[in-house]
């Protein structure tokens, strides 16, 4: 608890000093590519496992939104079995909380070999991830003592944004200043959804902590938050949960739904997605599913179909992730309190895993 507390000081502290706010610029002191090199980059490959593959998961949208350069995101357990295609044109990023993570460490040296530049995203200080890297960005999240990642997590997603605004300051010499202006707000939405949110989502637990099962659904860039959401609750409390894109439900797990299965959907964005998310809801409705709704909507927008809404502050649709993954972070934390689990140290998981 006290780490996901701590996720707006981590969040300002992984931007400060690195935006230059007056002048609308990025400064990246740690890259050792030349913006030449940079510019001559036509696809990147992001390499993670766990968590922070989620976070690469929303990397490839703030990336290929923002810099327009085509991106892949594999778990590094399986991207040098595949024989990837990579060559000189390909920036190999690697993302790690420890900068230790056997399997992304090999698929980053996989990508060297192969001719690929390297980048790595990490918290550690002088981890491997960062001596074979030609450019790092530090997550500056604090030491995070927790095995479940929280603060790790959301640190990682802004130094994606804030790699995905250098590539395009590289390419097209500015950065807009509303990109800017949408992460000076985001500490203040963090803090106020946690203020907001921590004592309903006790309440959440306590009303479903003995559900065998939990399904997230989310669409676009919020489907990773699905599945780090899902992934939250296995870790934290033993619950089995599965994180799904929202169009996909009726492709199989529509199957699942009956009165015992708590089905959590995110639902913020523009109006398109807004309106696909709600006619999922009300496909698991007409079931008798239990409708849970995270939203930044008025809760009246869904139409009376839900039995619970967790409300959230409106931020830029790029980094609302970071915003909707909070109240998931309490409900695994306080679902795992309820049912007698290890938050801290969960059973037969390892902070770091250092092996294959």
């Amino acid at each position: 608890l006290k780490e996901i507390h701590e996720q707006t000081q981590a969040v300002q502290d992984t931007f400060a000093g690195r935006v230059d706010f007056e002048n609308a610029r990025i400064l990246l002191d740690s890259v050792q590519i030349t913006e030449d090199e940079l510019r001559h980059i036509e696809r990147i490959h992001i390499l993670a496992c766990g968590t922070s593959w989620h976070s690469g998961l929303i990397g490839k949208f703030l990336i290929e939104h923002i810099a327009r350069i085509p991106v892949e995101v594999d778990y590094g357990s399986e991207y040098r079995y595949r024989d990837p295609i990579v060559d000189a044109r390909v920036l190999a990023v690697g993302i790690s909380q420890s900068g230790e993570t056997a399997d992304t460490i090999s698929a980053m040296e996989a990508a060297r070999e192969r001719g690929a530049r390297l980048f790595t995203i990490c918290n550690v200080l002088g981890s491997q991830a960062t001596r074979i890297s030609e450019g790092v960005i530090y997550t500056h999240a604090g030491p995070e003592i927790g095995v479940a990642s929280t603060k790790a997590f959301t640190t990682q997603l802004v130094a994606l944004y804030l790699l995905a605004l250098y590539l395009r300051q590289v390419k097209t010499g500015a950065v807009e200043r509303h990109y800017l202006d949408a992460l000076a707000h985001l500490p203040l939405a963090i803090d106020e959804v946690i203020r907001l949110q921590e004592k309903p989502m006790a309440e959440m637990a306590k009303k479903h902590h003995r559900a065998e099962n939990f399904l997230y659904l989310g669409r676009g860039i919020n489907y990773p938050i699905a599945l780090e959401g899902a992934l939250k609750l296995k870790e934290i409390s033993y619950i089995h949960a599965e994180g799904y894109p929202a169009g996909e439900m009726k492709h199989g797990p529509i199957a699942l739904i009956d009165e015992d299965l708590p089905v959590v959907a995110i639902a913020t964005g523009n109006d398109l997605l807004f309106e696909k998310v709600k006619s999922n809801l009300q496909e698991v409705n007409a079931r008798d599913g239990v409708v849970i709704a995270l939203t930044d909507r008025d809760e009246e927008e869904l139409g009376g179909i839900c039995d619970e809404v967790i409300t959230v502050p409106t931020v830029s649709p790029l980094l609302q992730p970071i915003i909707n993954v909070i109240p998931l972070q309490l409900l695994a934390y306080f679902t795992g309190l309820r049912r007698g689990a290890d938050v801290d140290q969960p059973r037969n998981l390892a902070k770091s895993v250092t092996v294959e």
